[in-house]
């Protein structure tokens, strides 16, 4: 039995309706003298017993070895003639921005040559930099706009790094630190959205003007040339440069879902006209690709959801709808993900589960798909695409095969084996089993079972159900080797399960969890469960489930609306008052997916699952481990920190951890990543084994 804290006395009861009573609202005050004490003071209960049981050590120091491995690959950014990457390890811990030339790369001799040192910028600014990416000036890229995050979080300090002298530029551009995004226009102007001053921002917390700002001028006196609605989630300005020209184009979020896309042509701003839940995802041979989440009537043609079409620039600034069909998937497939290199796209489509990678080539006004020879039943994700030639990058995984990295040019569709992951655990004795379980409705539910090839069928293989199934994202099989060294490799069964409000299947996929919908979702995720226990894999005492973001407010309903099933949960940046969610940080964005609490029609179908107005007295809940982040600028931890704090009061035992940086993901530095895995393993074992 774990031992714990426990507030004694009656638990504080308050209005489903009215948080107005909630005595715990004071824990949204990210750093609150009296929230950060709290948080210390859970954070050292929790600590002392998981780093007490007898795994963590060992847990610790196996993840840590697995995350500084040097015979990790390093991810290739194909930028010019050079590949750029960042690394971190033991040496450098919070990290060294690099590159090499291309050739030596595709070589195998890398000559790296360190740019940015992180930890020496780190120790020099007595801040905890956290490296955010660079965006760099087309053509040549000799001037970049490097983002920097304090502690991790979704808002950067934007800086202009001349790469011939390797240094920031003292009067350059300097961007304080705000969440919003930049393009070059050339080497003297950007086009910026971020913060400058309330009336800047969107209720949800991004900018909602776009500026051009000119070097040397005062970025407040930059003028706007977009501006969208208060209401909006954001509004962006974007480049495309191809060979032809550079197209310049501005986004309007409406809703997380619905956008508007303009052109920007001669100092005029056209809208375009297209359904406003496309999605506009590039542009490549003067053909403007669009993804659609809904049926579009183009005249005599009609082009079915979940489809990708494209048309001419010009026919659509002048809103010609004369559209071509580029792939329309089945009930079975989708498009995971489209890439445009100097002259071909590159269409990666899941089918049932599983990826397959598509060149398509426009020629005398129609588009021809050749297959490219990747490895199959796995996971395939386009890395870096380059702008100069046909060249890119991919990577292949599946549970039992590390990642493995390819070279390939889509002009001559050929792949060349890189580099693969070392085997970080013995696979040798384990498989993968797809399945189906039957939901509420009668819809059915694919979920993957990795597990030992002699598993016995008497309900006690600890087991642990990953799920996400929200805003399209598809859970994809992939090689985790802390996962399997932690947890496979000591007998552990690992369930991958594909429910809906993810896009495995498409656009209807996900929008059979939306709003109103959403105890679809949960449905499907305890349908796997129960499907789990049906099979003999695994029984409630000895099945623990994970899910984080939209995944931790997955998991909170699931062990609120169905204790009976799960015995052990980690829960982690999640989402869990689903009144106030709207009102925190990044929430308001997330309405199309959720709902509106504040519209009361709204609030009845969201509180009927919102976790933390569905705990109740006398449950038998499972020890539950909550983890987020105080850094995290998108998920507000008020939520794990509220949730924690009304589960004592009303007498249940639970764990806590909060990073004090890592923002969203969780962790920044290897040193930090290695604890929560052992944490969450460790958490696993405690409960699940025998």
């Amino acid at each position: 039995m774990l031992a714990f804290s426990i507030i004694a006395g009656a638990a504080t009861v308050f209005s489903q309706d009215n948080q107005n009573d909630d005595p715990f609202i004071w824990l949204e005050e990210v750093e609150g003298e009296k929230a950060l004490e709290w948080v210390e003071e859970k954070n050292r209960q929790s600590l002392g017993i998981l780093k007490s049981d007898r795994n963590y050590g060992d847990f610790y120091a196996r993840s840590l070895e697995i995350l500084n491995s040097r015979d990790r690959i390093a991810s290739p950014s194909i930028t010019g003639d050079f590949i750029y990457n960042f690394w971190q390890d033991a040496e450098h811990v919070r990290g060294i921005w690099r590159r090499t030339p291309k050739d030596k790369y595709l070589a195998g001799e890398p000559d790296w040559e360190i740019i940015l040192d992180i930890d020496e910028m780190s120790e020099k600014d007595g801040v905890n930099w956290v490296f955010g990416g660079a965006s760099g000036l087309y053509p040549d890229y000799k001037r970049f706009m490097v983002s920097l995050s304090r502690g991790g979080g979704d808002a950067v300090v934007r800086r202009e790094f001349d790469m011939t002298t390797r240094s920031f530029i003292e009067d350059g551009f300097y961007v304080p630190e705000a969440k919003g995004g930049l393009s070059w226009l050339d080497e003297n102007t950007l086009l910026i959205s971020t913060e400058l001053g309330e009336e800047t921002m969107t209720t949800s917390g991004y900018p909602r003007q776009v500026r051009l700002w000119k070097r040397g001028t005062a970025l407040e006196d930059a003028p706007v040339l977009f501006e969208g609605e208060k209401e909006d989630v954001s509004s962006y300005g974007f480049v495309i440069n191809r060979s032809e020209r550079q197209y310049v184009m501005f986004g309007r979020g409406i809703t997380f879902y619905t956008s508007e896309y303009f052109a920007y042509e001669n100092g005029e701003i056209i809208r375009l006209d297209i359904p406003e839940d496309a999605n506009l995802v590039n542009i490549l041979n003067n053909q403007v690709i669009i993804d659609l989440k809904s049926d579009w009537q183009a005249g005599n043609q009609l082009f079915r959801q979940g489809s990708l079409v494209s048309i001419t620039y010009e026919d659509l600034l002048n809103s010609r709808h004369d559209l071509t069909l580029i792939v329309e998937p089945d009930d079975r497939s989708s498009v995971r993900s489209v890439s445009a290199s100097y002259s071909k796209l590159i269409v990666n489509m899941l089918n049932n589960v599983s990826s397959e990678l598509y060149i398509y080539d426009y020629e005398n006004g129609s588009w021809n798909s050749t297959r490219v020879d990747a490895p199959a039943y796995g996971s395939i994700s386009t890395g870096s695409v380059s702008n100069f030639s046909d060249e890119y990058f991919f990577w292949y995984q599946n549970f039992l095969t590390p990642s493995t990295l390819y070279f390939a040019n889509a002009r001559e569709n050929s792949i060349s084996k890189m580099q693969s992951l070392p085997e970080f655990f013995n696979a040798e004795n384990l498989r993968v089993w797809q399945y189906e379980a039957v939901s509420a409705d009668g819809t059915m539910i694919p979920y993957f079972v990795v597990g030992r090839k002699d598993i016995e069928y008497n309900g006690k293989n600890p087991t642990l159900l990953y799920a996400y199934g929200g805003f399209e994202v598809s859970m994809l099989p992939s090689y985790s080797s802390v996962m399997g060294k932690l947890w496979l490799e000591n007998g552990g069964v690992y369930v991958l399960a594909n429910i809906r409000g993810g896009g495995e299947f498409g656009p209807n996929w996900h929008q059979a969890g939306l709003k109103e919908n959403r105890q679809r979702v949960f449905d499907d995720f305890h349908a796997v469960a129960e499907a789990l226990m049906a099979r003999g894999i695994t029984s409630s005492a000895h099945l623990g489930i994970q899910g984080g973001s939209n995944g931790g407010l997955l998991v909170g309903a699931a062990f609120t609306q169905r204790p009976d099933l799960y015995n052990a949960v980690i829960c982690q940046v999640p989402l869990l008052d689903m009144k106030r969610y709207n009102k925190l940080l990044a929430g308001a964005s997330w309405m199309g997916e959720y709902g509106n609490p504040d519209i009361p029609e709204e609030w009845e179908y969201i509180k009927e699952y919102s976790p933390y107005h569905n705990l109740a007295l006398n449950q038998d809940y499972p020890v539950v481990f909550f983890t987020t982040s105080t850094r995290d600028d998108r998920v507000h931890p008020g939520h794990a920190r509220k949730m924690v704090a009304k589960m004592e009061d009303m007498g249940y035992r639970v764990y806590y951890y909060e990073n004090t940086e890592g923002g969203h993901a969780g962790a920044s530095t290897n040193e930090q990543r290695a604890m929560g895995a052992a944490l969450n393993y460790t958490y696993l074992w405690m409960k699940l084994a025998e």
